[in-house]
């Protein structure tokens, strides 16, 4: 006090001294409250963000485990629906809901294994990026509060005090303010992100309901697919099994399918040229296949390249015959009978290779046998047309005639009314006999051509005669169904 005192007054020109040094130090002072202040600021954000960072990865641990628990639950429900379902469902079922349970479980938890792990790396990546972020703004802080400190030492202690005293006054007052706007802006933010992550929360469930509701879907309708696919192959099992005990009762053997293989096998036995129609003639021994061949061919039995004819069966292996009147476009076969030495009935449809003729004939003689009909069944099973034949009609004509009492030498006037009944009444009996074994077999119904090997061979001639009976009819058919396969022009 006593030094203020003897303080001379100031001069005049001293007063805009004081003043200019009055607002130096409110710049320094103003100066020094914007540091102080951006170093409040970025303490605070640095710890509002790791308090941030913190919050997102108890919420990024909190999705995982609900996730997780989602994707166990869901697959203790497609466990326990499939656990049902193999209690429903035939042992055919339980092994394809197995498999389908299996690979829902595997996906589930290869799904919830590989989200865990992306979601713990990026909990990992954001908490290093946040020590990162810490460190590196702890550190511009401290910078900034040294050179703080070294400029406030270096002002005088009267500055200092009053510098102080502002400061502490300015400072309350902008922390309070601060806080204030700190903790509105924090509530906004938390309350913003609370919303998002709610959002966020309500979608991820939302999607994995929907995925686990679709998987149970595909798992269920595989199941099912599955399950009717076994019911069929069970039905068609069973059906295949009640018609073969059926035809193992009624004395007819099953169909069977040859292979690919044996399909190939047989056409180059055959020499099988996709350029013509194939006929095969078919029946059993001793029905007169060679002799209608022949005829068909254009060929009388004393041809020297017709096919053999006798009483007893003498054609042992199928022997191929070019048509002479048709010699770019039919082949025809002639299969040995059956029941000749290596050839039981039940083999003779495949043992012979039928399955590859483009057309059968099947040739009868007196009685319509079981291996005819068995010829026939496997000609509708492999969708081949059919004719059915009976030859020697001229013969079995005139044994009628001579039932009838009938006299060659007595009775040369009468002899055409005896032939005109005998023929009627073959004609009947023969068409019955055919209607009725095809009926009695369960197949359709067609018409059955008699002939006999001279008037066929005169109608491929183009030479009509008095004993023919269908011999036109059946050629019209026969090269009709030739055409129709599209094969010539």
């Amino acid at each position: 006090m006593g030094g203020n005192q003897s303080r001379p007054e100031p001069e005049l020109s001293g007063v805009g001294w004081d003043e200019r040094e009055l607002r130096e130090a409110e710049e320094r002072h103003r100066q020094a409250e914007a540091v102080a202040r951006r170093a409040r600021e970025a303490a605070e954000r640095a710890s509002l963000e790791a308090e941030q960072q913190r919050r997102r990865e108890r919420q990024a641990q909190r999705a995982a485990e609900r996730a997780a628990q989602a994707a166990r639950e869901a697959a203790e429900r497609i466990r326990r629906q499939r656990e049902e379902a193999e209690r429903v469902e035939q042992s055919a079922r339980e092994e394809a809901e197995a498999r389908a349970r299996e690979e829902a479980e595997t996906r589930a938890r290869e799904e919830a294994e590989v989200r865990a792990h992306e979601e713990a790396g990026a909990r990992a990546r954001a908490r290093e990026e946040a020590e990162v972020r810490a460190r590196e703004e702890a550190e511009a802080c401290a910078r900034e509060e040294a050179n703080a400190r070294a400029r406030e030492e270096a002002e005088t202690r009267a500055r200092e005090e009053a510098d102080t005293r502002a400061r502490e006054e300015a400072e309350a007052h902008a922390c309070s303010e601060a806080e204030t706007r700190a903790r509105e802006q924090q509530a906004r933010a938390e309350r913003i992100l609370q919303q998002r992550q709610r959002q966020e929360e309500e979608a991820r469930h939302q999607r994995v309901v929907e995925e686990e509701t679709r998987r149970t879907k595909r798992a269920k309708e595989e199941a099912e697919k599955k399950a009717r696919e076994a019911a069929e192959l069970a039905r068609k099992a069973q059906a295949g099994r009640e018609e073969l005990e059926r035809q193992l009762k009624a004395g007819t053997q099953p169909v069977v399918m040859p292979t690919l293989e044996e399909i190939r096998l047989a056409r180059a036995k055959l020499q099988y040229d996709g350029a013509m129609f194939h006929f095969a003639v078919a029946g059993i021994a001793g029905s007169g296949k060679s002799s209608l061949i022949n005829a068909l061919c254009g060929m009388n039995n004393s041809d020297p390249n017709a096919a053999p004819t006798g009483v007893n069966e003498t054609t042992m292996k199928i022997s191929r015959y070019v048509d002479t009147v048709h010699p770019e476009q039919f082949a025809w076969y002639d299969v040995p009978g059956s029941g000749t030495s290596g050839t039981p009935d039940w083999q003779y449809f495949n043992s012979q290779g039928l399955y590859v003729f483009d057309c059968i004939v099947v040739l009868f003689n007196n009685h319509f046998t079981t291996t005819d009909l068995a010829i026939l069944t496997n000609c509708h099973h492999f969708q081949i047309p059919v004719f059915i034949v009976r030859s020697k009609s001229d013969q079995h004509i005139l044994n009628l005639m001579m039932d009838m009492s009938y006299d060659p030498d007595k009775d040369t006037d009468s002899r055409e009314q005896f032939y005109n009944v005998a023929r009627e009444r073959f004609i009947s009996e023969t068409r019955q006999t055919v209607k009725t074994s095809l009926a009695e077999a369960n197949l359709p119904d067609q018409r059955v051509y008699i002939v006999s090997k001279k008037t066929l061979f005169g109608a491929v001639k183009n030479k009509r005669s008095k004993g023919m009976i269908d011999e036109v009819e059946l050629l019209t058919d026969l090269y009709s169904e030739a055409y129709r396969s599209g094969r010539f022009i």
